[in-house]
C-alpha cells in the first residue's frame, strides 16, 4: 500500500515523540524514586546518629526495659520504626513489636555492616511486619567499643504513595507535551508536504503532456529552489518537445515522400518503422511490430539481414519480390543495433540490361558467320591479287580480325555476366598459371626490350579456382601492361595473406590519370583514344578481368601514377566456398 510523505513524516514524528516520552517517563520515575530513597536514607542516617547518643546511657547502664519504653515513645512521636540490637544480634528494643518475640538479627545485612563500624543501608521485605521497608543501621560506639546497633526504618508504602502522586503529575505533563507535540507534528508535516504535493501534482500534469504547468511557493527554502528549477525545466522541456515534434513531423514527411521502400528493423528483427512505398512493395498495410520474416518470405532478404547482423556492416543485395527486382541497401546502426533497409526498384533497369545483353549476344552470334566469311575470302584474295591491291586487302583483314576479337570478347563478357554461371573449380597452382601465361608474351617482351620480374613465394598453397578463367585474367592484365609500357619492366608478384592470396601486376608505363581510375573497368572505356586506336584492342579486357575476380569472390584494386606506371592488386580467397 502506497504511503504519502505526510503520513511518513507524521507517523515518524509521533513514533519519536512516543518513544522519547516512554523513555523519559521510565527514566524520570526511576531517577526520582532513587533520589527520594537516597534522601530519606541520608535523613534516617542523620537521625540514627543523633539518637545513638541518647540510647548509649541506657545500654551502658543495662536499663533495657526503660530503653524499650523510650524507643516506643520516640517511634510513635516521629512515626518511624526504631530498633536497638546488641552486638550478638539480640533485639533489645523495638518501637513496633515486642522485642522478646523477635528473632536474632545478627545475620541481617544492615546489622552486619553496622557491626563493622559502617552505616548499613538496605531495602527489603520485613518478615516481622510483613511489608517492604527501608532500613538504615548505625553503630552505637563508646570509647571505640560497639555497644550495639540503632536501626531506623520506614515503610516503603508511604514512599510509594508519594511517588505515585508524583508519577501522576509527571504523566499529566508528559501527556500535555505529547498532545502539543502531535499538534506541532501535524502542522509541520502539513507545511512540509503541501509544497511537495503541489510539485507532485504538477509533475503528473506535465507527464500527461501539459507543459504550461507552473509551481509558485512562498517559503524561501530548498523547496522554493526546487519549484523554480521545475518551472525552468518545464519551459525547457516544452521548447525541446516542440523542436522534437517539428523534427519528427519533418522526418515523417521526408520518409513518406521517399519513393523507395524504407523499413527499420530492431535487434529482434521486428519492423518498427516503414513508409507507404514499403507497404506497397510487400502488398501489406499492417507491418509495424511484426517480424520481417512474417511478411517477406524471400531467402535472399533473410540472408542479407542475417549477414548484416553478424558482420555489423552495411551490405547491398538484389532481392526479387512480387515479380519485381529490388536493390536492397541494408545499413547497420551500431548505437541501437538496428538495421535500416531501403528498397530501390531496379526492375526496369534490369530489363533494359537484359535486352542490351541479349541484343549484344544475338548480334555477336549473327556477326560471327559473316566475319568468318569475310576473313576467309580476304585470305583467298590475298594470294591471288597483285602487290598494289594487297595492302588494301591487309587493311580489310586487320579490321576483320579486330571485329572478330570484339565479338569474341563480347560473347565472353556476356557469359561471365550471366546469372548463375558455374565455374570449373579445381585446385590451381598460381605459379604454374602465371608461368603458362608469361610464355605467351616472350616475343612481345623481346620486341619492346622489356624486362619481366617474378616475385612468387615458394610456399604458396594451391587455391580453389577455375584455371581457364584465371589464365584469361592474367593474359588480359599482362597484355595491357606490355601495350602501355615503352621501356622499363613488368613485374608479377604473389604472396599469402592469412586465408587469401595477394597477386600484383605492375608496369613502368604511361600510367592512368586519377580522374579515370574509377571507370577503367567499364565496357569500352578508353583513357587515351588515340593510343588505343594505334595499339588496337577491344576495350573489354579490364571489364572481363573484374568479372572473373568477382566470380572468384575476390576483389581488384588499382594504383597508378601518370608517367610512372600502374599496379593491379588482385585478392583471391584460398578456399572458394
Amino acid at each position: 500500500m502506497k504511503k504519502s510523505i505526510f503520513s511518513k513524516v507524521f507517523v515518524g514524528y509521533i513514533s519519536i515523540v512516543f518513544a522519547l516520552s516512554f523513555f523519559i517517563l521510565i527514566f524520570s520515575f526511576r531517577t526520582i524514586r532513587n533520589h527520594y530513597i537516597a534522601t530519606l536514607t541520608e535523613s534516617l542516617k542523620n537521625l540514627g546518629i543523633s539518637l545513638s547518643t541518647k540510647v548509649t546511657p541506657y545500654l551502658e547502664e543495662k536499663r533495657i526495659k526503660e530503653l524499650d519504653n523510650f524507643i516506643k515513645d520516640l517511634g510513635g512521636q516521629i512515626n518511624t520504626r526504631i530498633t536497638v540490637i546488641d552486638p550478638e544480634g539480640v533485639v533489645l528494643a523495638d518501637s513496633e513489636k515486642d522485642s522478646n518475640l523477635m528473632e536474632n538479627h545478627k545475620n541481617r545485612p544492615e546489622i552486619i555492616q553496622a557491626l563493622k563500624g559502617k552505616v548499613g543501608k538496605i531495602t527489603r521485605y520485613s518478615t516481622t511486619v510483613k511489608e517492604d521497608m527501608l532500613y538504615v543501621a548505625c553503630p552505637i560506639d563508646k570509647n571505640g567499643k560497639t555497644l550495639g546497633v540503632l536501626r531506623i526504618s520506614l515503610f516503603l508504602k508511604n514512599i510509594n504513595s508519594l511517588l505515585n502522586n508524583l508519577k501522576t503529575n509527571i504523566l499529566r505533563i508528559v501527556l500535555l507535551v505529547v498532545v502539543v507535540s502531535l499538534l506541532s507534528a501535524f502542522i509541520f508535516a502539513k507545511t512540509l508536504t503541501k509544497p511537495i504535493k503541489e510539485l507532485s501534482n504538477a509533475y503528473r500534469r506535465v507527464s500527461s503532456g501539459n507543459f504550461d504547468v507552473k509551481v509558485f511557493l512562498k517559503n524561501k527554502d530548498e523547496l522554493k529552489e526546487l519549484a523554480d528549477g521545475f518551472n525552468i525545466m518545464t519551459d525547457h522541456v516544452k521548447r525541446l518537445f516542440g523542436e522534437l515534434s517539428y523534427q519528427k513531423e519533418g522526418l515523417h514527411r521526408v520518409i513518406s515522400s521517399i519513393q523507395e521502400g524504407l523499413s527499420v528493423l530492431d535487434k529482434q528483427g521486428k519492423i518498427i518503422l516503414s513508409n507507404e512505398s514499403f507497404k506497397k512493395i510487400i502488398q501489406n498495410n499492417f507491418v509495424e511490430e511484426k517480424f520481417y520474416w512474417e511478411i517477406i518470405r524471400e531467402a535472399n532478404f533473410g540472408e542479407l539481414v542475417k549477414k548484416v547482423k553478424e558482420e555489423k556492416r552495411n551490405l547491398i543485395e538484389e532481392v526479387e519480390l512480387n515479380d519485381r527486382v529490388y536493390l536492397c541497401s541494408a545499413t547497420f546502426i551500431k548505437s541501437r543495433e538496428e538495421i535500416v533497409v531501403i528498397f530501390h526498384d531496379i526492375t526496369d533497369r534490369k530489363n533494359v540490361e537484359k535486352i542490351k545483353r541479349d541484343f549484344v549476344v544475338n548480334v555477336s552470334h549473327e556477326l560471327c558467320t559473316p566475319l568468318t566469311a569475310i576473313k576467309g575470302f580476304t585470305e583467298t584474295l590475298e594470294e591471288d591479287i597483285d602487290e598494289t591491291n594487297r595492302q588494301y586487302v591487309g587493311v580489310i583483314k586487320r579490321n576483320t580480325d579486330r571485329l572478330i576479337c570484339i565479338v569474341q570478347d563480347l560473347l565472353l563478357l556476356s557469359e561471365l555476366e550471366e546469372k548463375g554461371i558455374k565455374l570449373s573449380i579445381e585446385e590451381v597452382n598460381i605459379e604454374d598459371v602465371i608461368g603458362n601465361c608469361i610464355r605467351l608474351f616472350k616475343h612481345s617482351l623481346k620486341e619492346k626490350n622489356l624486362d619481366l620480374k617474378l616475385n612468387i613465394k615458394d610456399d604458396l598453397p594451391p587455391i580453389k579456382a577455375d584455371p581457364f578463367k584465371l589464365e584469361q585474367m592474367f593474359i588480359n592484365l599482362i597484355d595491357n601492361a606490355i601495350k602501355y609500357t615503352e621501356e622499363g619492366e613488368i613485374s608479377v608478384s604473389a604472396k599469402q595473406n592469412e586465408e587469401k592470396i595477394l597477386i600484383g601486376i605492375q608496369d613502368t608505363g604511361i600510367g592512368i590519370p586519377k580522374e579515370h581510375l574509377g571507370r577503367i573497368f567499364e565496357r569500352f572505356y578508353v583513357v587515351d583514344k588515340s593510343r588505343f586506336k594505334k595499339l588496337g584492342g577491344t576495350g573489354l579486357g579490364l571489364s572481363i578481368v573484374k568479372h572473373i575476380v568477382i566470380l572468384h569472390k575476390g576483389k581488384i584494386d588499382v594504383e597508378s601514377t601518370p608517367g610512372r606506371g600502374t599496379k593491379f592488386i588482385i585478392t583471391l580467397p584460398i578456399n572458394l566456398s
